[in-house]
């Protein structure tokens, strides 16, 4: 079976800025890792009208699935809503269902259903609407593009009705082992594993414990007896150069 593909598109001058920080790919990769679509790129680009066309029309082009967050609210600088229809070359226009849903919301609450709130149920023609049981406002799906809210608790609920609906594969599961090493010192003999193993995705990431140097190497397949059998050989390999295995 092949393994879907997926593209990640955080929009919005507050993460670029260094004002917010994005906790959303991390939420975003582990559920598509757990599904088994693997996640290929992440992009972070501005509140641009050109630059999220340009984007959006890439990443859809090379993978099954696109994941944008950010700018889809009511104020001036919202545009995802807007710069996804121009990049799949549709019309905006008032979504009925995404209308009544914020209608009766904000008459729930005494608040006005101004023109900027009513902005939030604009979307592509012919869209879907992804659902906000937080805040109403709804994200929405058209062709390959899922657009979500930037806010954390309201992306994840959003993402989390999304993903049972996509075409996966077999999860991918991943094992590590941690041990006190130089990384350059088993360079050469993780190529060798990697080379003897193509189906399985071996991977070293350095680190400092105090004043330790340590490397963990890290296995992902969905093949579960080649990751186990792998891991055995990660394992005679850090001990092989004396590494004392720690936790990970």
């Amino acid at each position: 079976m092949k393994q879907p593909t997926a593209a990640i598109i955080i929009i919005g001058n507050e993460i670029l800025s260094g004002r917010t920080q994005d906790v959303n790919v991390q939420y975003i990769a582990r559920g598509l890792v757990e599904h088994g679509i693997r996640l290929c790129e992440v992009r972070f680009i501005p509140d641009d009208e050109t630059i999220i066309v340009e984007t959006v029309n890439l990443l859809r082009a090379d993978n099954d699935y696109v994941f944008t967050t950010g700018g889809i609210g009511p104020t001036h600088d919202d545009i995802t809503s807007a710069s996804v229809a121009k990049a799949l070359g549709l019309e905006l226009t008032i979504h009925p269902e995404a209308y009544a849903l914020l209608e009766e919301f904000y008459a729930q609450r005494a608040q006005p259903f101004n023109d900027a709130r009513r902005r939030m149920a604009m979307t592509p023609e012919g869209a879907s609407l992804i659902a906000n049981p937080l805040s109403a406002a709804p994200g929405f799906i058209i062709d390959n593009v899922y657009v979500m809210a930037g806010i954390p608790n309201v992306m994840q609920k959003m993402f989390d009705s999304v993903i049972p609906t996509l075409s996966g594969s077999f999860p991918i599961h991943s094992r590590s082992v941690t041990a006190a090493l130089i990384e350059g010192d088993i360079a050469d003999d993780l190529a060798r594993l990697q080379h003897h193993y193509p189906d399985v995705e071996i991977g070293s990431y350095p680190s400092i414990r105090g004043e330790m140097l340590c490397v963990s190497i890290v296995i992902r397949s969905h093949n579960v007896s080649l990751l186990d059998e792998v891991e055995i050989k990660a394992i005679d390999l850090a001990t092989s150069y004396g590494g004392n295995l720690l936790e990970n």
